[in-house]
């Protein structure tokens, strides 16, 4: 059994630099009409780079909604039409200053699709070379070196709780074992 819901009507409540906001009317398989709120977003994209000794190089950050410091793995917002593959290359870049001889292709993820729209794109980055970050004006990052095998044991304690960093960081474990 399959199930959809057909959109009678769409209205923008809310359009910003990053997201626009929806509240939109739909019908369900048995007639009923409910709303639904939206937020939709052009997606992003996460990059793990793990060294030859298997340190992740990740970043700290202070993140405005929840007025605190989080431990994540670089990533950024994709623009409009941009290639995924090449935001994750960009992003690692300007957050890290790091270039990587490979790139592997780890998936995508819908972060939230009770009401939000965005996907996220998980790239695992390998054979790193280091130079110097040169992050958004308004990004204000530390870059730090965790084991592998330490950021999972971090993850299984519920010390980090950053969506795309806890998936792309058990894909990339699992893909190097």
């Amino acid at each position: 059994m399959s199930f959809n819901e057909k959109t009678l009507s769409s209205q923008v409540v809310y359009k910003g630099r990053i997201v626009t906001v929806k509240r939109d009317t739909a019908e369900l398989d048995n007639g009923k009409e409910v709303y639904r709120e939206v937020v939709e977003h052009p997606g992003g994209v996460t990059i793990i780079p793990v060294d030859d000794c298997m340190n992740v190089v990740a970043v700290r950050q202070f993140r405005y909604p929840f007025k605190k410091e989080t431990l994540e793995v670089p990533a950024g917002k994709l623009e409009y039409g941009e290639d995924p593959y090449e935001c994750a290359i960009r992003e690692l870049e300007e957050e890290t200053g790091i270039t990587a001889g490979r790139i592997i292709n780890l998936g995508s993820i819908y972060p939230s699709p009770g009401y939000c729209s965005e996907i996220l794109y998980l790239y695992l980055a390998l054979d790193l070379t280091c130079g110097t970050p040169h992050p958004d004006e308004d990004e204000f990052l530390n870059i730090v070196r965790i084991p592998l095998e330490e950021f999972v044991d971090m993850i299984m304690k519920d010390e980090i709780r950053d969506a795309k960093t806890v998936v792309a960081v058990l894909k990339a474990a699992h893909y190097l074992k």
